[in-house]
């Protein structure tokens, strides 16, 4: 029996989240203040995690709410936990990235629905704070913040055994994206893919916008938006405005991220929201990649 002629094909239809790691259940039962006193989301933010599965919620004294949630473990002292707000007219995204080693915290806020000329685009809004203790005073001065340390890094990410992209990181506030030459990825990939990738090929450039945050020594949060693809291709790409944010690990060369939006498949919206994981590698580009100028900026 051929094990990757049984299953290979049954991996693939994972697509991105092929690689994601387990789900994390050490925060179940723990209660969490976060004093967010730095960026445009500052206030107190309340977090009751019940179980494995759903959390109680309160931001700025609203009344706790309940959602079910996702976690990820990036080293043994940084979780990756975010959940999705339904039920409303416009569904949103809370993601945290919890420093327990700095008892640190960055909250990152995705809306859609502000933009009253593209609907669909995904506004990205950051708060940086850290953890109370209680009967223990946070004196320190230090946040999370934003960083240009990426910038000048092109990297290959592995979501899975036959998908692959590279991501350039050519300025402090943008990404461009690119595909792997290799011929593993030029073959047998799936034809959604290459629909993609042709759908791309329409674009002035890959540049979207992005946001690069200092965890600490070797990790970043990375987050990025698709908002020209939007702009340009809307319900062509099927991607609708897409975000997604990975919280990158350069010690162990490996991510944990998450995907938020929607996609319009056949006509009909359907709602995203999954999780992912990816490794990294080294990849040379053309050098046009960091020189090239962004068409969407005079």
């Amino acid at each position: 029996m051929d094990l990757i002629e049984k299953f290979g094909p049954v991996a693939a239809e994972k697509s991105i989240n092929q690689y994601c790691p387990p789900k994390c259940f050490e925060l179940a039962g723990r209660e969490f203040r976060f004093v967010l006193d730095t960026g445009e989301e500052a206030g107190e933010y309340l977090l009751k995690i019940a179980d494995g599965v759903e959390l109680e919620w309160s931001f700025r004294g609203s009344p706790m709410k309940r959602e079910a949630y996702e976690c990820r473990k990036s080293d043994d002292w940084t979780y990756l936990l975010t959940f999705v707000i339904d039920g409303t007219e416009h569904r949103e995204n809370h993601t945290f990235v919890i420093d327990l080693e700095q008892e640190l915290v960055t909250f990152l806020l995705c809306k859609a629905g502000e933009n009253p000329y593209y609907p669909y685009i995904i506004e990205s809004h950051f708060g940086f704070g850290y953890i109370a203790i209680e009967g223990k005073e946070h004196t320190g001065i230090r946040r999370h913040g934003f960083t240009n340390d990426v910038t000048g890094t092109s990297v290959r990410w592995v979501y899975g055994h036959n998908m692959s992209t590279v991501h350039i990181y050519h300025d402090p506030h943008w990404y461009r994206i690119t595909y792997p030459r290799s011929a593993v990825d030029t073959q047998e990939v799936p034809d959604s893919t290459k629909e993609l990738r042709e759908l791309m090929q329409e674009m002035p450039s890959s540049d979207e916008q992005a946001y690069y945050v200092k965890i600490k020594e070797a990790m970043y949060l990375v987050s990025v938006t698709e908002q020209n693809l939007e702009k340009i291709l809307a319900e062509r790409f099927g991607f609708r405005s897409d975000t997604l944010c990975f919280l990158d690990n350069w010690d162990r060369m490996y991510s944990i991220g998450r995907a938020f939006g929607k996609k319009t498949v056949d006509g009909e919206d359907r709602n995203l929201f999954i999780m992912i994981g990816k490794y990294g590698m080294p990849e040379e580009v053309d050098p046009g990649f960091f020189t090239d100028p962004n068409p969407y900026l005079v």
